[in-house]
């Protein structure tokens, strides 16, 4: 019956230990420098993307629009479907030097996945069936900028691999470029002080 309670105060007592350790540093998962909601219509290949702040300096995005795959067995031009687990890692060198980061303006390294659908795919010089989807797992290094007018590019270059539907599997590169026009509202830049 003492060990019963001498049990309840030890219990009571790591639930404030739990509870006093978490606490939320911004306004949502600390999001400091990331917006929590981003959309981008994209004007060079015409598509859309969204992107989802989800912790400090991380985020994850996904689009839909035109790109080229090419690989080792040959190409493929069409719509694809983009995702990205993104990790910004200059926010607070560019905040050190008076640079930009609303509209999460800054370098960053990705997890990256792109899925070609066969049904409205452009051109291809792939040999296989042709109603064949490709799927690219790789990493990518990019750069996103945003401007005060509200404009936006990104460019990625990385290496991964290219997984077949029908056809064979390959490694190869992955070079992607977006130019395009942020429609939601962007942090301020303006310093804030508490």
């Amino acid at each position: 019956m003492t060990q019963k309670l001498l049990l309840i105060p030890f219990m009571v007592l790591s639930c404030f230990s739990v509870f006093s350790q978490f606490h939320e540093k911004g306004k949502t998962f600390d999001l400091v420098n990331l917006e929590r909601h981003q959309v981008r219509f994209d004007l060079l290949s015409p598509g859309f993307s969204y992107e989802l702040g989800l912790f400090r300096n991380q985020s994850i995005s996904t689009g839909l629009g035109l790109a080229t795959a090419t690989y080792e067995e040959g190409y493929a031009f069409g719509l694809t479907m983009n995702n990205r687990y993104r990790y910004y890692h200059n926010f607070q060198r560019r905040i050190d030097n008076d640079k930009n980061v609303s509209g999460n303006s800054g370098n960053y390294i990705a997890a990256a996945q792109a899925i070609f659908f066969s049904q409205l795919r452009v051109s291809t010089n792939i040999d296989g069936p042709k109603d064949f989807n490709l799927g690219f797992y790789g990493m990518v290094y990019g750069i996103q900028r945003t401007y005060k007018s509200g404009f936006n590019f990104n460019a990625e270059l990385g290496a991964g691999l290219y997984k077949g539907d029908g056809v064979p599997d390959g490694y190869g590169p992955l070079i992607h470029f977006t130019f395009g026009w942020v429609a939601t509202k962007r942090k301020s830049r303006e310093p804030v002080f508490d």
